[in-house]
């Protein structure tokens, strides 16, 4: 796995205002349809990985829990547990490198 170079295109994301961050803004957007990738912290709360996965699931939204919460917070630059990559040619790449 590319876990670096997923990372440094999770920060690239985030510069380029391409993420939601947080639980909740994250839900909400699944909601709406508009993540394309939800990327989740291995070290979540069990509460929180069920939420996410569970609306993921239902929402048919890939999702991955590969990075923990630590790895995220240093790529975006915030401390979070949960990101939605709203922009599919990031969700595309970072899933790519995440499954390579």
């Amino acid at each position: 796995m590319n876990k670096q170079k997923a990372l440094n295109m999770l920060g690239l994301a985030m510069r380029a205002g391409k993420l939601v961050t947080g639980e909740e803004m994250t839900v909400n957007k699944i909601r709406s349809q508009k993540v394309k990738l939800v990327l989740l912290a291995g070290n979540a709360g069990k509460s929180t990985q069920k939420k996410v996965k569970d609306k993921s699931t239902f929402y048919q939204v890939p999702f991955a829990d590969c990075f923990d919460s630590t790895e995220i917070s240093q790529a975006i630059g915030r401390k979070r547990f949960v990101v939605g990559v709203l922009d599919s040619g990031f969700a595309n790449k970072i899933q790519e490198l995440i499954s390579s």
